[in-house]
């Protein structure tokens, strides 16, 4: 999937087709909050902010392995829900293919959750890097942190609902509290790149 031309990319997204979906677009916004907050810290280099250098090279190293994960995560998304869809294709003509088919979409809709779970966890990565970034990165391209929090805003809300629809097909207690704990911060993850952008506003205000 990374090496479509995003016009395809978009094509496949509208298709009607069981993937990219909702989940893949996730891991998507996730790249570009991160791909954004690297942009910011290479505006935010030279003498001027000499004094944060330290920090906003571990920033702009951090963004840059957390967009290459996003994309990986996008394209494990594709993966996961493949796998669900091949396991509620399997024959059920028997007590025992029944059986073996009512574990396997089991198992198959854990893998499909915890793909997204670990989106909102880099999700909050990258809100955590936005903050440090806005009080010491380049003012000229402020806004661009804003555009960053909102993106990975949008994977963390937009990754727990694909967490919370696998949930219902999910019994094992153990693993749907692994799954419920994974998304139990989007909230205040929401909150926080909120006040990343009131901040931003703020700024641009004055």
């Amino acid at each position: 999937m990374r090496t479509y031309p995003i016009e395809t990319y978009l094509d496949n997204l509208a298709a009607r087709i069981p993937a990219p979906g909702g989940g893949a677009s996730a891991g998507l916004h996730l790249a570009q909050a991160a791909a954004l907050l690297g942009m910011v810290a290479r505006y935010s280099d030279g003498e001027k902010y000499a004094e944060h250098a330290r920090s906003i090279t571990a920033i702009r190293e951090t963004a840059d392995n957390l967009r290459e994960w996003a994309l990986s995560l996008s394209e494990e998304d594709i993966e996961a829900f493949g796998g669900v869809g091949a396991a509620y294709g399997l024959p059920r003509s028997t007590a025992e293919e029944k059986a073996a088919r009512k574990q396997a979409i089991a198992g198959a809709l854990v893998e499909a959750g915890r793909v997204p779970a670990k989106v909102v966890a880099a999700a909050e990565a990258a809100v955590g890097l936005a903050e440090q970034l806005l009080p010491i990165g380049n003012r000229n391209v402020v806004t661009d942190v804003a555009a960053a929090a909102d993106a990975a805003r949008a994977a963390a809300t937009t990754a727990r609902v694909n967490v919370e629809v696998n949930l219902a097909g999910i019994s094992d207690e153990v693993e749907r509290s692994e799954l419920l704990e994974a998304i139990a911060t989007v909230d205040d993850i929401a909150l926080r790149a909120d006040k990343v952008t009131a901040a931003v506003r703020e700024v641009i205000a004055r």
